[in-house]
């Protein structure tokens, strides 16, 4: 098992209706994107792109499409979720740009170093807090000096009675994904036992020591707190 394994790998099922199923939440991962289109402006015009947890591929084909000499490499342990991605992105004309891994970054065969990276909705489902560290590292170790991450997940203080109110509006706007009230009571619960809800703070120091400078906080929507940082 590779040190950085989350605690939730995504199947067939969740595949195949992630895209349809958030879609009416798209203006949060439009306002993710443009914003991480910003930090990696001006990035070398051949630019190589790292996405770590690729998933169905939306902020790699965003970029591909804004940055046409930029190529990527999708990692994605989730075989599932990587064809929906390689599917995506042939049917945008992008996939000759890309190259698919099925796993970690650990097990990424070596290549040139890229200039940036992207960690979207994924490093919060590692609970172990050191192997969260290493997956960090584990990043960095693949970027030029200098070069970007951008990372994003649920982040809170779980026990303070911000988190608890703020939980209580992203539950309802899950409802915007069509969950019935069993299915949010399950959210609820899934978030306890499956998501490493951490302080901003907390999460800021876990990015820095995995090798990159003082993260910068450039967007939160809702619970979704988005961070830039260079390596170090």
């Amino acid at each position: 098992m590779p040190p950085q394994e989350p605690s939730v790998i995504f199947d067939q099922k969740h595949a195949s209706e992630y895209d349809k199923r958030f879609a009416k939440l798209a203006a949060m991962r439009d306002a993710l994107h443009l914003l991480t289109g910003a930090v990696f402006a001006d990035l070398p015009t051949e630019a190589r792109i790292l996405c770590v947890g690729a998933g169905t591929g939306s902020e790699l084909i965003y970029l591909a499409q804004k940055f046409p000499q930029w190529r990527f490499t999708a990692v994605e342990p989730s075989v599932p979720m990587l064809d929906v991605c390689r599917r995506r992105t042939e049917e945008c004309g992008v996939a000759s740009r890309c190259v698919f891994h099925e796993g970690y970054v650990d097990s990424l065969p070596p290549s040139e170093p890229f200039d940036a990276a992207t960690s979207l909705l994924v490093s919060h489902f590692i609970l172990d807090l050191d192997v969260r560290a290493q997956f960090f590292r584990s990043i960095a170790e693949r970027l030029r000096p200098g070069g970007y991450l951008v990372s994003a997940d649920l982040a809170s203080d779980p026990a303070s009675a911000t988190y608890q109110s703020l939980l209580e509006v992203w539950l309802r706007l899950m409802r915007e994904t069509d969950a019935t009230p069993e299915k949010l009571e399950a959210l609820r619960t899934a978030y306890a036992r499956d998501v490493a809800f951490l302080p901003l703070d907390r999460v800021r120091a876990i990015i820095a020591s995995g090798g990159f400078a003082e993260p910068v906080q450039f967007l939160q929507t809702g619970l979704i707190h988005a961070w830039y940082a260079k390596r170090a």
